[in-house]
């Protein structure tokens, strides 16, 4: 059918549906007016974690204390793969190449409506890949069409955000990738589940698909109508001058020397090769940033050309470097006082054998907003869930990949990830969060219906 049969099915959709833009006009007023910073809100929510496990898990001011300073810097190796997905993809994008490419791809939008639809099937496309990379190349894919096309800039970003809820379904997903691997923490009590029960899986790949066509078309009839638009000048999207100075001394002759960033760049290459084809290596976080990093060194030609992407990439990461140690703070509040556990427990108590995925999906949704970690968040719940799906001769596989789209859901409503997409961006979390709302509630009745009854 190509992109352009999609826009024409969108656009032939819209009189059936034109209230979801009504619908989201007072989410997005909503968000705007009452969501703070994500700097705040992770503040509430370390109140918000410690007050609950004093008052449900009866533990001492003094021991939640403890537990939340103990485990405040355990996230520094995630806070700076993060940060360097961030700095990575802008080098990587502000290449001459790569820019040539964005360019040529946005071009094929031609209007707003096809703005929107593009933007987030990149950004679903690529989160179904890895999560890092769906949200550097949506968040950069956005700008770049900003540059070209007047689009409320609002739902543009948010647009490229809303693809990230595929990433736990998709080949990167962590929860699948646990139980898949020999030795696994629960592999004395479920074995080891391959991809194609859970990643594979007829009933996942169906959620998938089903979300490739309804997320974009939600996000094109979300679209404001023009008097209700934000828009940005594309004068301020533009990107500094990477050609480098050229000056006679030798120190400024190897800044601006392309065999130097060749010579450290192309062996850098020549490793990944060597990680997929030879050795059979995946694709993880730390190779994505590889990727990024030595595709940039090459494709900038010079260290200077690097080095000036460079200090415009920084600008936007203190978001990260400050917040990510307050949610590991949160996470060993979460975990050690045995409040995710606790919750967990409640919301499987009532399920029956079919119902428990749908009640899983839904507590993880609700611990993700405490314990914004796939990986992290399987640890804590799957000593609730698995037993429960035993008990009840549940499917564990499904319960399984329950939990980890409840973990993807509801990140559309945690800022946590969405941080380097508003660097990128320059946007507030509440810019975006409105019409990530309303995608909060469409995707999560087609992924809990999806779930428990196919």
């Amino acid at each position: 059918m190509g992109f352009f049969g999609y826009v024409a099915i969108v656009h032939i959709t819209i009189s059936e549906y034109a209230m979801l833009k009504f619908l989201s006009r007072p989410a997005v007023k909503l968000v705007e007016r009452y969501l703070p910073d994500p700097y705040v809100f992770v503040l509430l929510l370390t109140l918000v974690a410690a007050a609950a496990a004093i008052a449900v898990e009866r533990q001492t001011p003094l021991a939640v204390m403890r537990m939340w300073g103990d485990g405040f810097w355990n996230l520094l190796t995630f806070s700076m793969q993060m940060l360097l997905v961030l700095v990575t993809g802008f080098m990587l994008a502000n290449t001459p190449p790569v820019k040539r490419l964005l360019q040529r791809l946005a071009a094929k939008a031609g209007n707003a409506a096809g703005a929107i639809v593009l933007v987030t099937l990149v950004s679903l496309a690529a989160s179904w890949i890895n999560w890092g990379f769906g949200l550097v190349v949506g968040a950069l894919f956005a700008k770049e069409l900003a540059r070209q096309i007047r689009v409320d800039y609002r739902l543009l970003i948010a647009s490229a955000y809303s693809g990230f809820v595929v990433w736990h379904g998709g080949l990167a997903g962590s929860i699948p990738l646990t139980i898949a691997t020999e030795g696994h923490f629960t592999v004395d009590r479920i074995g080891v589940v391959g991809t194609s029960e859970t990643i594979f899986a007829w009933f996942n790949l169906a959620i998938v698909a089903a979300l490739f066509v309804v997320v974009p078309l939600v996000n094109r009839l979300m679209l404001p109508d023009d008097e209700e638009s934000v828009y940005v000048d594309p004068a301020l999207l533009k990107e500094p001058d990477q050609e480098g100075m050229t000056r006679h001394r030798p120190a400024d002759r190897l800044e601006n020397s392309r065999g130097l960033a060749w010579l450290v760049g192309i062996p850098g290459l020549l490793f990944l090769v060597d990680h997929f084809l030879l050795r059979g290596g995946g694709l993880n976080l730390n190779i994505v940033n590889f990727l990024f990093l030595f595709l940039a060194i090459v494709l900038h030609r010079t260290p200077r050309n690097l080095l000036i992407s460079l200090q415009e990439a920084v600008k936007g990461g203190a978001g990260i470097v400050i917040q990510f140690p307050f949610y590991a703070g949160i996470m060993a509040i979460m975990v050690q006082s045995g409040l995710a556990q606790s919750l967990s427990e409640g919301f499987v108590a009532f399920a029956s054998a079919q119902t428990l995925p749908f009640w899983s999906f839904l507590s993880a949704g609700l611990v993700n907003l405490f314990v914004p970690s796939g990986g992290g968040q399987w640890a804590v719940q799957a000593p609730v869930m698995l037993p429960a799906a035993e008990a009840l001769g549940a499917d564990i596989s499904r319960v399984a990949m329950a939990v980890a789209w409840g973990d993807a859901w509801t990140n559309l409503l945690q800022p946590f990830w969405a941080l380097p997409v508003l660097a990128i961006a320059g946007l507030k979390a509440k810019d975006i969060m409105g019409f990530c709302l309303v995608q909060l509630l469409v995707t999560g009745v087609i992924i809990s219906l999806l779930l428990t009854y196919l």
